[in-house]
């Protein structure tokens, strides 16, 4: 069963990603499928995340076929999730904003960052002990 599940969050994660290029290519500004769905965009940006996201449906497919590519996979949800932090608490976003909150984007980010410490603690346990 422990092997089940992190393969399990792994086509999760395929679906999900699949679903987010899918909002992006049309622009359906969705929440967790468009983090940032109420701030202004180019349709042309979206495309190109569209496209830069079905590197991420290849990379989980990839990781639920194989164990030998989750571990690149993790790497790239958590590189993932700190990216978000760090768009998040950018002048950046605070000026497009214009003094609206943050929560939602960070409610959004939380969820990602849950998502992949469950991956990772299931991934973990699946593999066995640890040996030194």
């Amino acid at each position: 069963m422990s092997g089940r599940l992190p393969n399990w969050l792994l086509w999760a994660g395929v679906a999900y990603f699949c679903c987010m290029a899918v909002a992006h290519f049309f622009g359906i500004k969705l929440p967790i499928l468009f983090i940032y769905y109420d701030t202004p965009y180019y349709a042309y940006q979206d495309k190109i995340i569209s496209f830069a996201v079905v590197a991420y449906i290849c990379l989980f497919v990839s990781a639920a076929r194989s164990r030998d590519a989750v571990a690149a996979a993790l790497i790239a949800i958590w590189v993932t999730v700190a990216g978000l932090c760090a768009v998040n608490l950018s002048d950046a976003l605070q000026a497009v904003l214009a003094g609206k909150p943050t929560l939602v984007y960070w409610l959004q980010t939380a969820a990602l960052a849950i998502y992949a410490l469950c991956l990772t603690v299931f991934w973990r346990q699946s593999r066995g002990p640890m040996t030194r």
